[in-house]
């Protein structure tokens, strides 16, 4: 007869995760720059680039009008070239991530300070109610909430069982923490690259619109002499600026905005960390 080997057994307690991904669509992501950049043609085409604000408007210009004379300064802007558009699409994206972030973050942070959050669970886990715990998470409803009450279901599940160790207790504890934390984490993150990426070639793409217009001018001279030419080389430098404002303005906007959210983000990051801690340190305190 054979010989049988017994066959390994896994442990009735091994840890499961209540954990679910989130499912959630990107689809802002790659739709708003396209969209943007096409509604910042149609302004500089048929607002900007109007024929009724240039003296000498060119009405067969079609697709890009070499319209002359700008009556105003947002005429004079239209003349500032085909990098204009590009750059009215730029900020038309920064502006529409700003309110798409300024959303998320607003409801990731929750309601009230997430310090009196984290400290109302600590005296909860202090006074081993961990109920109450959960039902200040709940009316958190914010990102720290979210991970705080999945380690809390953890928590309740671990006082329970009689098959693991202390410090295995705390290890599915925190592992239960991580998991959660790698949810919410990417979505406070994601979209902020556009910004970042915006804040650096903004400045870039004005300054290439400012010299291709400075070509146009200095290429005129060859066409005009005396004064005329003067007059042509001074205001197609002033037309060819229009992109370096642009370019500058939509990159300080960009770094500014980015900066705000990555502090709030870092604010979450942190009261996530420490529910976290708070969590591991009480039960290692009140179970052992």
């Amino acid at each position: 007869m054979a010989e049988t080997k017994p066959t390994a057994t896994v442990a009735a307690s091994k840890s499961t995760t209540s954990v679910q991904p989130k499912k959630s669509g990107n689809s802002i992501s790659w739709l708003a720059p396209l969209a943007c950049v096409i509604l910042g043609f149609l302004i500089w085409r048929f607002i900007l680039g109007d024929a009724s604000g240039f003296k000498k408007p060119d009405l067969t210009g079609g697709f890009m009008p070499d319209h002359q004379d700008p009556k105003g300064t947002w005429s004079r802007m239209y003349t500032g070239g085909i990098i204009v558009p590009i750059l009215i699409g730029t900020l038309l994206t920064v502006l529409t991530f700003v309110v798409e972030r300024f959303m998320t973050v607003s409801k990731a942070a929750g309601t009230g300070s997430i310090a009196e959050f984290v400290r109302k669970v600590q005296y909860n886990l202090a006074n081993k109610d961990v109920d109450k715990a959960i039902a200040e998470c709940d009316k958190q409803k914010g990102s720290v909430g979210s991970v705080m009450k999945a380690g809390l279901r953890k928590y309740k599940e671990m006082i329970s069982n009689t098959e693991l160790d202390t410090e295995q207790k705390v290890l599915n504890i925190q592992k239960e923490v991580e998991e959660a934390t790698a949810l919410e984490l990417p979505m406070l993150e994601k979209n902020l690259v556009f910004l970042s990426t915006i804040a650096s070639i903004a400045t870039l793409m004005g300054l290439l619109g400012t010299v291709m217009g400075m070509i146009r001018s200095f290429s005129s001279l060859g066409e005009a002499g005396g004064a005329e030419a003067s007059a042509k080389l001074s205001v197609g430098i002033s037309e060819a600026l229009y992109n370096t404002a642009l370019g500058i303005g939509t990159s300080a906007i960009s770094i500014v905005f980015y900066n705000i959210f990555t502090t709030r983000i870092d604010a979450i990051t942190y009261g996530i960390d420490e529910s976290g801690f708070t969590l591991t340190q009480s039960f290692a305190a009140n179970y052992k």
